[in-house]
């Protein structure tokens, strides 16, 4: 699913699957952010594309949630 986002004052197009989609916008949630905001703050610390960036993000909040509940 293509999206829209403003980020650092620019728009960009953004390819995700809609489960990432909902995942990151439970996290920005749950983190007081807007989704807008999440997706900044990820892209001013990643390495290589933005699209990977952001399901790397959430594959690691989904892998820390599991540790925790182990």
């Amino acid at each position: 699913m293509k999206r829209s986002i403003r980020i650092a004052k620019h728009n960009t197009s953004l390819s995700l699957e809609p489960e990432f989609w909902d995942e990151l916008k439970r996290l920005a949630k749950a983190e007081n952010l807007s989704l807008n905001q999440l997706v900044t703050r990820i892209d001013t610390t990643r390495k290589g594309n933005l699209s990977s960036a952001l399901r790397l993000y959430v594959l690691g909040k989904l892998k820390s949630a599991l540790r925790r509940a182990e």
